[in-house]
């Protein structure tokens, strides 16, 4: 059970009303999971935001500049994000993010070596790439051979922006952690 309370529209200050209709009338309104259930109260990691508002909307703003405001595919940045919720075991990530990389073409093999924190066949170059520089990072760096061996490949504008999704993933793998946040269950 999570350990925050849920928030309605109906419990939300200015600024947390605010926050609410940036990350619900957004781009994430038609992403790959419903951003608020049934009462309203925001999926995820979004209502944990809503309790400190000003780092909230600094933080979905870094989310949808990460999501839909980079040069990454959508089959490198799923990957990504799915390298992620497996280092952290981070079942909401991977509940939200299959689907989208599925949509992108992941196969469930591929999904499973990314699960097993590994780099899958049948990636291209610069997916393959891509991921050995995550999966570097969410080791804890990427060292010279690894930088070498891939930068070239994705590039440094690709290499800062996988460098910041792994940052802003992992964030809010630790809120969800820490706040119990778990799965929806599915309602038929």
């Amino acid at each position: 059970m999570t350990r925050l309370p849920g928030l309605t529209p109906a419990d939300l200050s200015d600024d947390q009303r605010a926050l609410r209709e940036a990350i619900t009338g957004g781009p994430r309104a038609g992403g790959p999971f419903p951003l608020t259930d049934a009462a309203g109260v925001l999926t995820g990691p979004f209502n944990a935001m809503l309790f400190a508002p000003g780092v909230g909307q600094a933080l979905q703003g870094l989310g949808a500049a990460v999501r839909y405001g980079t040069a990454l595919g959508d089959r490198v940045r799923e990957l990504a994000i799915l390298a992620v919720a497996a280092r952290w075991d981070c079942a909401f990530e991977r509940y939200a993010h299959e689907p989208a990389a599925r949509a992108a073409g992941v196969t469930d093999a591929q999904l499973a070596a990314v699960a097993a924190r590994t780099v899958p066949d049948g990636l291209t170059d610069v997916e393959g790439a891509a991921l050995r520089f995550v999966l570097a990072l969410l080791d804890g760096d990427a060292d010279d051979v690894t930088y070498a061996e891939t930068v070239p490949t994705i590039g440094n504008r690709v290499a800062v922006e996988l460098t910041t999704l792994v940052g802003y993933y992992a964030t809010l793998a630790l809120q969800l952690r820490v706040f119990r946040v778990t799965v929806p269950v599915e309602q038929p």
